[in-house]
């Protein structure tokens, strides 16, 4: 488990002059009743030695149902999750609207060990938040993400 890899594109707006993010609410009866700390970037694992961008980018299709917004991607770096998944993220300073995702699925036993198979989701919700409920929503090492998007930010480095 501790050599997993992820890759994904966090997109951000201003409105109003405030920061916001967008965020997918994990799909899945794992996180169906959970919300605090059960959003994330959208986000994958490559295909074999697919590049992490070239990653980032087809998850976002993926699990969106739509393109990548056009603009220039900011690299904000790796953070480890509890489950020892390494994410890589880039920013993305771009508009979509959450009412025009097409999440994409995938299969799961559920519950383990019962043999009965179901689609779900790959992300339920999808929202815009601003940064202080971002950090609330968004899984514990993902914050670190939104702390590196608010330097860049802060510093017109996009």
């Amino acid at each position: 488990m501790t050599g997993r890899r992820s890759a994904g594109i966090l997109l951000h707006r201003v409105v109003d002059g405030e920061l916001q993010v967008l965020l997918g609410h994990m799909g899945g009866p794992f996180w169906a009743r959970r919300d605090d700390g059960a959003w994330s970037i959208p986000k994958g694992e490559p295909d074999g030695d697919e590049d992490p961008e070239a990653t980032a980018r087809r998850e976002f299709t993926e699990e969106l149902g739509l393109p990548v917004p056009e603009g220039e991607l900011v690299p904000l770096g790796e953070v480890r999750q509890s489950g020892g998944k390494v994410v890589q993220a880039w920013a993305l300073a771009a508009d979509l609207d959450p009412d025009q995702v097409i999440p994409g699925t995938f299969t799961l036993e559920w519950p383990r060990g019962s043999g009965r198979f179901r689609e779900y989701p790959e992300v339920d919700r999808v929202a815009w938040f601003p940064l202080v409920e971002a950090r609330v929503k968004v899984v514990g090492a993902q914050r670190e993400l939104l702390d590196r998007l608010v330097g860049n930010v802060a510093f017109g480095q996009h």
